[in-house]
């Protein structure tokens, strides 16, 4: 019997392998085939109350048995490496005690090489990560997956927890023979207050044989200069791999709108995965290159999804939106009269007497509003008629609107700016001009929570950004993503415009982040 097993595993195994030869064999030149896997996680139904190593492995085995099934699914499709989400083994909401059963050790890479499925026992407590490591041998692809992992530490680190020990939200990379290659520990947590931060950030980089080098980092971090920025900006990265377990937050923070939007703006690809979990307001996954996206959004599916794409090999980072001066061929010949007009910029202490609105052919100007988007207090201005000019001013931003459409709609749409610190959920300072569709037809719904709109606008919004760190959101009905006709600065203002889109406008915005205001 073990012998007829030997057998019938070696068969499988050469199948696999032989599959993986011969679907690389086709792919195009320059391209490479890529995985993300939007998963349905098996969740602790008790996650605060404390579990033994036995069941804490028994539960992840589960959702382990589903990643193996999308691996060897994958394999069959040509894919040559495949991302998994955030949370997706253990799953979350644990405190730092009764995570601890589900955590890994994870040796030191810099000093050791290591492929766990073919060195089982090197280490105690890594049952998951040699699982994971016989997937990626197994199927001949890279393999980048999320755990818990713990380190001890000595009293006389001054960072070390009461309970000597560091836990960390962790990627690991497995390349293509099953050996361990990159790990990264997440920098920004998110409320996870199971998790330690790294006490220096990490830069993670690993090497693909098929497209070069990859970056990587997880979830919240995406919005930070530390690691993501700087990671991009410091090893000239092209490409991302990007686990998240991402909750939506219309009409600026959805997940794929942003992850769009994060690749537009560097101009690289990114491989991102998330948690599916429609309840807690978790889905959106895709591949996006600078050039096309391969999405995920579903809140009505219970299954987890997955995603192939070959995409091109980005080996040298082009000039991105956010570094050129002038783009697209635009001169300030087109911008409307009033759009460099400095001395409208409105101050703090001006808010109550409101800002100026520049007039138009001296009719009155539309009414300023304020209302909460995104927990911050947005100022308004309504989009009235069929064509006309906006302005409006918070702080040192002044956003600017140019709009046609065909006919009037009952659809309420409002142009908003903010300029400040976002204090709720994290904190960061930034700068945003947002056309965005109304939840009504009163001033007081714009802002909310929008995911259909019939309505469509030709539009090109702009603003006097103080950073340069910009990154283009345009949603349409449906949570669907469109593209820009236009991106970029003219002098000193970041543009975006769009016209001829026949789907209902949810969301235009473009979302500035101060970085050295945080």
């Amino acid at each position: 019997m073990a012998k007829i097993m030997l057998e019938t595993c070696c068969m499988l195994f050469l199948f696999l392998f032989c599959y993986q030869v011969a679907s690389t064999e086709v792919h195009r030149e320059g391209h490479y085939v890529a995985a993300v896997y939007e998963h349905r996680p098996i969740l602790s139904p008790n996650p605060t109350t404390l579990t033994d190593r036995h069941s804490a492995l028994e539960l992840m085995i589960r959702n382990l048995d589903i990643y193996e099934e999308k691996v060897i699914a994958a394999a069959k499709q040509g894919a040559q490496i495949i991302v998994f989400p955030e949370d997706g083994i253990h799953g979350f909401n644990f405190t730092r005690e009764t995570i601890y059963p589900y955590l890994e050790f994870l040796p030191h890479l810099e000093s050791v090489k290591w492929n766990p499925c073919r060195e089982p026992h090197l280490f105690n407590d890594t049952e998951v990560l040699q699982r994971l490591s016989c997937m990626a041998l197994r199927s001949k692809m890279f393999l980048v997956a999320n755990i818990g992992t713990k380190q001890p530490c000595e009293s006389s680190d001054p960072l070390c927890p009461p309970d000597e020990r560091y836990q960390f939200n962790t990627d690991v990379v497995f390349n293509a023979n099953g050996t361990l290659v990159a790990s990264y520990r997440k920098q920004n947590l998110y409320f996870e207050h199971a998790f330690n931060t790294p006490p220096e950030v990490d830069h993670t980089l690993f090497d693909t044989p098929f497209a070069g080098k990859f970056g990587m980092f997880t979830c919240f971090d995406i919005l930070f200069y530390e690691p993501a920025v700087s990671l991009i900006k410091k090893y000239n990265v092209t490409q991302v791999v990007y686990p998240t377990a991402w909750m939506n937050q219309l009409p600026l923070l959805s997940a794929i709108e942003f992850q769009r939007a994060f690749a537009t703006a560097f101009n690289i690809s990114v491989l991102a995965a998330n948690i599916h979990h429609p309840a807690l307001g978790m889905t959106g996954s895709g591949i996006y290159t600078p050039f096309k996206s391969f999405i995920y959004h579903d809140m009505q599916s219970h299954d987890g999804k997955l995603i192939l794409a070959e995409i091109p090999v980005i080996t040298q980072k082009h000039e991105s939106h956010l570094e050129s001066n002038t783009r697209t061929g635009e001169s300030t010949e087109h911008l409307p009269n009033n759009f460099a007009i400095d001395d409208q910029v409105c101050r703090k202490e001006e808010r109550e007497a409101h800002c100026r609105v520049a007039e138009r052919d001296n009719k009155e100007a539309p009414p300023i509003f304020y209302a909460e988007m995104m927990y911050d207090n947005f100022t308004f201005v309504p989009v009235q008629g069929t064509k006309g000019e906006l302005q409006v001013c918070a702080n040192a931003l002044c956003c600017y609107l140019s709009y046609q459409r065909p006919a009037l709609s009952d659809e309420l749409h409002a142009l908003g700016v903010f300029d400040g610190l976002h204090t709720v959920h994290g904190r960061y300072y930034v700068q945003v001009c947002a056309l965005v569709k109304c939840g009504g037809f009163s001033y007081s719904t714009c802002g909310q929570e929008v995911t259909d709109a019939t309505a469509w606008i030709d539009f090109r919004l702009g603003g006097n950004f103080s950073t340069s760190h910009i990154f283009p959101l345009l949603l349409t009905s449906g949570i669907n993503l469109d593209f820009a006709d236009h991106l970029g600065w003219i002098n000193k203002y970041y543009f975006m415009s769009k016209n001829g889109s026949s789907t209902g406008l949810v969301t235009a915005a473009l979302y500035g982040r101060w970085y050295e205001k945080d």
